[in-house]
């Protein structure tokens, strides 16, 4: 019977965990990106209401 490669084992578990941490954090900066586009006022129409 073949013994287990526990190395190959942790080190599958250690990539998946880096990939779902890193989809996590765009998935974080995404959303932190379109919060700031949605409370920015849009400057441009007020440049043009103004002249």
């Amino acid at each position: 019977m073949a013994k287990p490669n526990y190395a190959f084992a942790k080190h599958q578990r250690d990539v998946a965990k880096k990939k779902k941490k890193e989809e996590k954090k765009k998935l974080k900066e995404e959303a932190k990106l379109a919060q700031k586009l949605e409370d920015s006022p849009p400057e441009t129409l007020e440049e043009e209401s103004s002249e």
